[in-house]
């Protein structure tokens, strides 16, 4: 099963590949589609749809977890980070689609949903090892990702039992 989790942002989306097998997980890739802040809004959005297009049909991963967006103080900011969120979702509507809260995941890596950033990074090298050096977004993402994998497979053994 490969997992694609994306951390979504209009200025540098993040993404990140894992492939879970019951328990076990591996890196597979991550990085991050950045935009220019200079660029028109709707060739932004275009660029996120398009980049995260190209990872779907160069790694064809099954399933897609996304972070869910969380509330800026400033609101044409948070307005900026739905739109890309909704072009996000859009590119990954024809996989089987789940949606985490930041907390969650920070909780399901760390054992707390308050954990800083480090701390989140820390914690993806340490289960994904040998997946190199990566940003705060390419970080965010592979978590994203290796949270779905474990809600997924604690979801199935409820299920099962």
């Amino acid at each position: 099963m490969r997992i694609l989790g994306l951390d979504p942002s209009l200025s540098r989306t993040g993404w990140g590949l894992i492939g879970a097998e019951g328990n076990r997980l591996v890196h597979i890739a991550h990085g991050a589609i950045p935009t220019r802040a200079a660029d028109p809004l709707p060739a932004r959005l275009k660029i996120l749809h398009d980049g995260i297009a190209a990872l779907i049909a160069a790694h064809a991963p099954q399933e897609a977890a996304v972070e869910e967006v969380f509330v800026n103080k400033n609101p044409q900011s948070t307005l900026k980070l739905g739109q890309a969120r909704g072009v996000v979702l859009l590119a990954v509507g024809h996989l089987s689609v789940s949606e985490h809260a930041t907390r969650l995941v920070k909780k399901a890596l760390t054992g707390t949903g308050a954990a800083e950033k480090a701390q989140v990074a820390a914690m993806v090298a340490r289960i994904l090892p040998g997946c190199g050096p990566m940003g705060e977004d390419e970080a965010d993402a592979l978590a994203v990702a290796i949270a779905h994998a474990h809600l997924r497979t604690a979801t199935q053994m409820r299920v099962s039992a």
